[in-house]
Order: C-alpha cells, then sequence, then structure tokens
C-alpha cells in the first residue's frame, strides 16, 4: 500500500531520474517531505506519519529514520525499492545504447 503510494509518485519523475536532475533516494526523500507536512487523510499518511522521521541540515540533506523497529522496515524498505526502480530505469535507458554512444569527441 505505502510502496504503492511511493511508486506512483517516483514514475512521475522518471525524466529527472535519467537525465540526472535528481537521484531516486532524493525523490523518495521529497516524498516523505510532502506526506508528512500535509495533514493526514488516509491510512499511507497516518502510518508514515507515524514510522517515519525526517531531517533536513543546511546543506539541504536529509536523513530518514524510523521512529520504531517497524518505521525502519519501512524506510528500508522505501530506500530498496528507489534504488531498485533507479537501476531499472538506467537499465533500460542502457539497452538501446551502442559502445560509440559513449566515445568522447576529441576533435573539439
Amino acid at each position: 500500500m505505502i510502496l504503492s503510494e511511493f511508486a506512483k509518485y517516483l514514475q512521475q519523475h522518471d525524466n529527472e531520474i535519467i537525465t540526472n536532475k535528481t537521484t531516486a533516494t532524493k525523490v523518495l526523500c521529497n516524498w516523505i517531505k510532502f506526506v508528512i507536512n500535509k495533514n493526514p487523510k488516509n491510512n499511507v499518511d497516518k502510518i508514515v506519519h507515524r514510522e517515519i522521521m525526517l531531517a533536513q541540515n543546511k546543506q539541504n540533506d536529509y536523513i530518514i529514520v524510523g521512529k520504531s523497529e517497524s518505521g525502519r522496515i519501512l524506510v528500508n524498505a522505501l530506500a530498496n525499492y528507489a534504488l531498485s526502480y533507479e537501476n531499472f530505469l538506467m537499465s533500460r535507458w542502457l539497452e538501446n545504447k551502442k559502445p560509440k554512444d559513449f566515445n568522447k569527441n576529441t576533435d573539439l
């Protein structure tokens, strides 16, 4: 249920991940921030509010912490899903590439 909601959000950022404008982990942090900053209206929002804490430092780096054992398991599952999805996108992108696509142009 929670992974499904995150997956929908993550899929909206496919282009940004493929073009290296962001990472799936950053998208995860943004999603958690979005969910935490709104009033919980459904079970997903309520669980994220209850189980996950998000902290940000001055350099705009995030740390995601589970508030309990089940929260830590949830954070781990979300992070693993984000990384796995990013690997999937990149392997799909790489599928259509040929070695010559990666040659540096030395005629500059």
